[in-house]
């Protein structure tokens, strides 16, 4: 049972993580768009991009080495 909390306790802390990097890129976008003085876009490109950047990060993520690899 304590290893199906533990499971969860890690499941909340990464959707409060991915939640606040959410938030965060909100935000980065929304000053973008005031400096331009439009709305907020996100070209084809930047959006590749981004999905690019983000599946290589969850990869990395999911190759961190083990508490018994070390």
């Amino acid at each position: 049972m304590s290893r199906m909390d533990g499971r969860t306790k890690l499941a909340l802390v990464g959707g409060l993580v991915g939640g606040l990097l959410g938030v965060a890129i909100g935000m980065i976008l929304a000053q973008r768009a005031e400096r331009s003085g439009g709305s907020v876009r996100l070209t084809t490109g930047e959006g590749l991009r981004l999905g690019v950047l983000t599946m290589g990060l969850l990869r990395e993520v999911a190759t961190l080495p083990q508490p018994d690899d070390r």
